[in-house]
Parts: C-alpha cells; sequence; structure tokens
C-alpha cells in the first residue's frame, strides 16, 4: 500500500492492545477505517478482573468500540458465535475425543475470521483489511506478487498461524504491527492514550477460561466417549490404565501415573484399540510424516519436491525438511534430522527463510 495514499481500511479489532494499535496507525496516518470485531464467544463465568479476556468475548467487543470512539472510528460488531462453536470448539472437542491435538487458533483463522472479514470489507467497498497479527506481507518489485513473513518480534510471530492465506488475500490484508516489537506495540498505545495500553496479552485458549483442555473436555464429553484403557510399552507390557486417551498428547512425560525405572513419554495413541504407548524419549522420535489440507501462500502446489525449513508446532525451531507432492490427498514431509513428539492434529508449516510458503495439517501416524 502506497503510504502516501489515503485509503478505506477496515481493521478486526479483538479488544486487545495490538488490533487497538493497529487501528490507531492506520487513523493517524489519515485513511477512512472502520473498525469491526467478531463477537465469537460469551463467557461462562465473568470475573471483574476479567482474568481470562476471551478474545471477542462481549467484554472485548465493548473495549474495541471504546478505543473506536476515542479514536473517531465507526465500529460495528458481527455475530460468529454460533459458526465459532461449529467450527473451532466442536472441532476441538471432536479431534481430542478422536486421539488428535487440534489447534483452534489455525481452525478460527481458517474458517471463522478471515472470510468473513473479507466479505465485510467488500460489502463496504473497504480497499484492505489489517488485523493486530504479528506478521509481515512483502511483495515483489513489480507488486504482482504478495508473500507472507515472519513478524520483526520474532518472540511474539504469528505467521504460523496464518499458513492458509492465499494470494487474493494477501494482495488485500495489511499487519500494521508487524515491523514493530511488544514493547514498541506498548509505548504507541501509551501515547495514543488507548484504554487498553496495559492490558496484559490473553495466554490460553480463548473459550477455556483459564481452564485446562482436559477439565473443558469432561464438561462437554461423556464420561463414555472417554474411556479409560490400557497403559503398555512398545512391547506390548502393560504398565497401568490410562484415564480416557483425550487427557494425554504425544511428548508428554507428567501425569502418567505409571513407573518403568527410566523417564517415559506418551508416543502413540491407539484409538482403535483405546492404548496409550509410552516409551523412551527415543522412541518418540520420527523421521517423516504425511499432511493433509494442505495449502500453499502461492495458491499454486508445487509439481516436485520442495525444500523448506518446517515447524511442526508453533515453538519449534524448525528443520530442514523435504516436502513431495501430494498423492491420494497427502502430502509427505522427510526430515533431515528426527524430530519429536510428532502430533496428529496440529500444524507443519513451511518457511523459506523469513517466507512463509504454506502448511498443512500432521495426520494420523503408524
Amino acid at each position: 500500500m502506497d503510504s502516501q495514499e489515503k485509503k478505506r481500511i477496515v481493521v478486526a479489532m479483538s479488544g486487545g492492545v495490538d488490533s487497538s494499535v493497529a487501528c490507531a496507525l492506520l487513523a493517524k496516518a489519515g485513511h477512512e477505517v472502520i473498525g469491526i470485531t467478531l463477537r465469537l464467544w460469551t463467557p461462562s463465568v465473568w470475573n471483574n478482573n476479567d482474568k481470562f479476556g476471551s478474545c471477542c468475548s462481549p467484554r472485548e467487543v465493548s473495549t474495541a468500540k471504546k478505543v473506536c470512539q476515542d479514536l473517531n472510528v465507526p465500529h460495528y460488531t458481527y455475530n460468529m458465535e454460533k459458526a465459532f462453536m461449529e467450527k473451532v470448539v466442536d472441532n476441538f472437542v471432536s479431534e481430542y475425543v478422536n486421539g488428535r491435538t487440534p489447534n483452534p487458533c489455525v481452525q478460527c483463522n481458517r474458517f471463522i475470521k478471515f472470510d468473513p472479514l473479507f466479505k465485510y470489507a467488500l460489502a463496504l467497498n473497504a480497499d484492505y483489511l489489517a488485523t493486530g497479527h504479528y506478521a509481515r506481507i512483502e511483495k515483489n518489485a513489480d507488486n504482482l506478487e504478495f508473500y507472507l513473513a515472519k513478524a520483526k518480534d520474532l518472540t511474539k510471530d504469528q505467521s504460523y498461524f496464518l499458513y492458509m492465506l492465499g494470494p487474493s488475500q494477501l494482495s488485500r490484508l495489511l499487519f500494521p504491527v508487524g515491523d514493530f516489537s511488544k514493547p514498541e506495540i506498548r509505548q504507541m498505545a501509551e501515547k495514543f492514550n488507548l484504554i487498553n495500553a496495559q492490558k496484559e496479552d490473553s495466554q490460553d485458549v480463548c473459550f477455556l477460561e483459564g481452564r485446562s483442555y482436559r477439565e473443558f473436555l469432561k464438561e462437554r464429553v461423556n464420561e463414555n466417549l472417554m474411556p479409560k484403557g490400557p497403559i503398555v510399552t512398545r512391547a506390548g507390557k502393560v504398565l497401568g490404565e490410562h484415564s480416557g486417551l483425550a487427557n494425554y498428547t504425544i511428548g508428554q512425560r507428567g501425569g502418567l501415573g505409571v513407573a518403568a525405572g527410566e523417564p517415559i513419554y506418551v508416543i502413540e495413541k491407539r484409538t482403535e484399540t483405546n492404548t496409550l504407548v509410552v516409551g523412551a524419549e527415543t522412541e518418540n522420535l520420527k523421521t517423516n510424516c504425511k499432511l493433509h489440507t494442505v495449502t500453499w501462500c502461492s495458491g499454486n502446489p508445487p509439481g516436485q519436491a520442495v525444500r523448506a525449513q518446517v515447524k511442526v508446532r508453533y515453538r519449534h525451531p524448525g528443520v530442514w525438511t523435504t516436502i513431495y507432492p501430494a498423492e491420494k490427498g497427502l502430502t509427505a514431509l522427510e526430515f533431515d534430522e528426527p524430530q519429536t513428539s510428532i502430533t496428529p492434529g496440529q500444524s507443519a508449516v513451511f518457511y523459506d527463510g523469513s517466507r512463509v510458503l504454506g502448511g498443512g495439517v500432521i495426520g494420523n501416524i503408524s
């Protein structure tokens, strides 16, 4: 976007400081800004301190509205609670019940946030959609190709959660905070006198409201769908009984309730026999896996093998990997070095330096 050219921009407002600063930066630059908040979740328990700060809850909607009011920017709310429940919360529960470990933020971006927001922007004749994500958009010299890239502040980078964005979206998307560090964003929030300048960052999945995912599942899943079963070694030795496969994640060490004379980890969840398999850390190493629901930011899947750095979870440092073309709907990854805790349901995201190439969801591992 030409910084000298004034545009109409819809800004997605979560109620947090990042999206608020994004809105302020664009408004102060003279653009015609319209704030919009997706109402996604009504907390089951209210508390005066708003400790858990559910993203886009009624309280957050109120905060976003006040920020827009102070910036003299119009603000609208779009109720997406039903779709959020179906596409994100119900999926979250179903994935755990079926032995996988979902990533609800990826699911939310894929189905809830960007498509509805772009439709709103289009209906309002906006030139761009902006969000408070820590990521950047790069483009080539001709401004004809757009790339998703990591944020300046790598400790806050959220590009991992955005790999499903394609060329038509990237060309009309702005990430105003992606070129700043978090301390710089805080300083700007104070400068702009935003009411949420010192608001703490959300640290958890919004709808968990501070509960563990196990507590959340217990509230929503009939115990018959999470039966107890054996904990065994690869050799088939029974060590004890698990409390339901959904209560465990690949790579988990503590909380197993069994002793083996050495540190043991969850290395497999066999849903067909309701068996939890444990073993030494070395048994948790994998040299390959397959992905489904793979998308490429360019919009064009490569016709041959590609070399890239791949992150198999958000905080993973990345590993050089050969990515093979999809066969029967699945894309194969072969890691240069064995990786631990390859977890079905999590996303594997492909990087070329700072640029995001694409990604997909890790499938069941045998």
